[in-house]
């Protein structure tokens, strides 16, 4: 019989080079979320969030799941017998970590290194990037035991895949495995087991190389204008460039240095030396 895992013990947490690797970490229940894993989850990403020997996060779990989803037990049944007040707070414990990584500091991937279920899809979504394993298993498993994916899946399933497939997707609570999730365009791209964690350290040590304010502008940029029409797109990304300018207007100032100047590298190739430019002030 398994001991309940203290809080703190929920996630855990390595940094080094600069990438900061959060791990759901209760392997025994296959990472389901649970509330005090959401609470737990909140303050580590608010620990890391600006550490200046973290540039990159990455969110995976321990074991064989990345997270099955909400703990149907502690979750779901437990607060609801606590009533109304209970229920609210445990979604809200949720969907504050879940709305953080959506607007994190630091460029966020998701490494989907097995199960990703229901409620996990409100983290997989919050990822700027996902790479899973081939062997991953995804699904909307809520119809299954007679409701609606809510959380936000809905809302994700609907935004990153095509109409009929959501829907399909939501309807019928079937799975589907980590290529047929790269096809549909849930996760970037699937590799084998064993390659995932190299592949994705290999992007997380491209991104170190970019400029972090144009990052953090860039990727509020994407979710942001996939609601706007294109004027209102047109407008915001205009103003945004500009703040971004005037934030980090020594590192644009390199950047094209380098690129005019010096003609050490070219743009569409790499990134300029950021090593170089006057540290930023705070």
């Amino acid at each position: 019989m398994s001991t309940e895992r203290q809080e703190a013990d929920t996630v855990s947490f390595t940094v080094g080079e600069r990438i900061a690797w959060v791990r759901f970490n209760r392997p025994e229940k296959r990472n389901c979320m649970s509330p005090k894993l959401n609470r737990q989850m909140l303050r580590v990403l608010e620990q890391l969030e600006h550490r200046d020997d973290v540039g990159v996060l990455v969110l995976t779990g321990e074991g064989t799941a990345w997270s099955a989803g909400m703990d149907l037990k502690e979750y779901f049944r437990e607060t609801e017998a606590q009533g109304l007040g209970a229920v609210r707070q445990s979604q809200r414990e949720a969907y504050a970590w879940w709305r953080r990584l959506r607007w994190y500091q630091k460029p966020t991937i998701a490494m989907v290194n097995g199960w990703c279920f229901g409620g996990a899809y409100g983290a997989l979504f919050a990822c700027d990037l996902a790479f899973a394993a081939e062997e991953a298993q995804f699904g909307l498993s809520e119809i299954n035991w007679g409701i609606l994916p809510g959380g936000g899946a809905t809302k994700i399933a609907r935004e990153l895949l095509s109409y009929r497939r959501a829907m399909y997707h939501a309807l019928t609570g079937e799975s589907i495995d980590g290529r047929t999730a790269a096809e549909w365009g849930l996760v970037n791209e699937a590799l084998p087991r064993e390659k995932l964690a190299e592949r994705v350290t290999a992007v997380a040590k491209t991104l170190l190389e970019k400029n972090p304010v144009a990052l953090k502008a860039a990727k509020d940029a994407i979710r942001r204008v996939g609601e706007m029409t294109y004027d209102n797109a047109e407008d915001y990304l205009i103003r945004a460039q500009e703040a971004a300018n005037f934030f980090d207007n020594e590192g644009r100032k390199e950047g094209i240095h380098q690129f005019i100047d010096e003609k050490s590298y070219k743009p569409g190739l790499a990134a300029y030396d950021k090593s170089r430019q006057p540290p930023r002030k705070r």
